[in-house]
C-alpha cells in the first residue's frame, strides 16, 4: 500500500508541475522520496519552489536552486543538479525548520523570510492546497 501511496503522490506532484510548465515535473519522484526520507509533508517542497521561482522557471543561472535557499544579498547557493538541490533543501527544511517547531508555512516564513508581510505563507498555502 505504501508504494501505491508514494506513486499517487508522485503523480500528483508531476501533474502539478506539468500544469505550470516547470522543469521539476520530471523530478516528482525525487521530491516525494526526499520528503518521505525526511518525514515532512511532500507538498511543502513543490509549494516553496512555486513561491520562490515559479516552479524553477526563474532561478539564478546554473544554480538548480528553485527554493531561494541560501540566496540573499549577493550570495547564491548553487547545486550540481536538481536531485542534489531537492535532497539538500528538503533535509535543511526538516532539520532547521520542522524539527525546531516551524511546521506551518506561517511559522516557516518567520525564519525563511522574516521581513515578509505574510504574502509568502499565503502563496505557499495556496500551492499546498493545489496538491491535496
Amino acid at each position: 500500500m505504501r508504494i501505491e501511496e508514494d506513486d499517487s503522490k508522485t503523480e500528483t506532484v508531476r501533474q502539478f508541475f506539468t500544469r505550470y510548465n516547470s522543469p521539476l515535473a520530471e523530478h516528482a519522484h525525487d521530491i516525494v522520496s526526499a520528503a518521505k526520507a525526511n518525514n515532512i509533508d511532500f507538498r511543502l517542497i513543490p509549494a516553496i519552489a512555486m513561491q520562490e521561482s515559479t516552479g524553477c522557471r526563474t532561478i539564478p543561472k546554473e544554480s538548480y536552486n528553485c527554493w531561494g535557499y541560501g540566496i540573499y544579498g549577493g550570495k547564491v547557493l548553487k547545486f550540481d543538479n536538481f536531485k542534489e538541490a531537492i535532497d539538500t533543501v528538503t533535509r535543511a527544511i526538516a532539520i532547521k525548520y520542522i524539527q525546531n517547531g516551524f511546521t506551518t508555512p506561517e511559522e516557516i516564513q518567520k525564519k525563511w523570510t522574516p521581513s515578509n508581510d505574510g504574502s509568502w505563507s499565503l502563496s505557499v498555502n495556496h500551492f499546498m492546497n493545489q496538491l491535496q
